[in-house]
């Protein structure tokens, strides 16, 4: 047995248990209190799983898929949930993410590191279909959350369609059927005053 590599993986296992402490700006869908990041990651994993009929590519790796969606969020243990229509945010998102991403990951074994640090890349990237496959259940996710709660956080930092169409387009590129839904979805929003106009 190499009790090193053992040591590192448990280490690793520890450490992402802080996962579970990141709270996010969407609330679970009955409205209860806002949800953790592990929350978030089982759920769009669930997701992948479940909704892989719809995507536009029907020979996705969906091993890849899911491991992509399980990880890529690690990063926020330390570099914190930053706000999808956070603009200020977003100003050093990237520079607080890859120092966090070099930290968490480099606690794994080598090998183990290089992988998870390129499939992190991948994700943030998203050029490949899964990648973007990944990134569709990543963002169809928070609209649900949003549009089942009755615009909790929408409401509450003044969200707009726009921003939301903007941040949702990757959902119909990788999936077509999905985007439709979220289209329709984000309609009945702005009827229902969940959602700026």
């Amino acid at each position: 047995m190499d009790t090193e590599r053992v040591r590192q993986q448990i280490e690793f296992i520890r450490e992402i248990d802080g996962l579970k402490h990141v709270l996010r700006q969407s609330y679970l869908m009955n409205g209860s209190r806002r949800e953790n990041d592990a929350e978030h990651t089982w759920h769009i994993a669930v997701m992948g799983l479940l909704l892989k009929e719809h995507a536009i590519d029907q020979n996705l790796n969906l091993k890849k898929v899911v491991h992509m969606l399980l990880i890529h969020d690690l990063v926020e243990i330390d570099a914190g949930d930053t706000f999808a229509y956070d603009v200020k945010g977003y100003e050093d998102k990237w520079d607080r993410e890859v120092a966090a991403a070099k930290r968490i990951f480099g606690l794994l074994p080598t090998d183990q590191q290089t992988e998870w640090m390129d499939l992190w890349l991948e994700f943030e990237e998203g050029q490949t279909t899964e990648a973007k496959y990944a990134a569709a259940m990543d963002r169809l996710h928070p609209v649900l959350h949003n549009f089942y709660t009755e615009g909790i956080a929408w409401k509450a930092h003044k969200v707009s369609v726009g921003a939301v169409k903007k941040r949702v387009a990757v959902v119909a590129e990788a999936a077509p059927a999905l985007g439709q839904f979220v289209a329709n979805l984000l309609e009945e929003a702005v009827e229902k005053g969940y959602l700026l106009p």
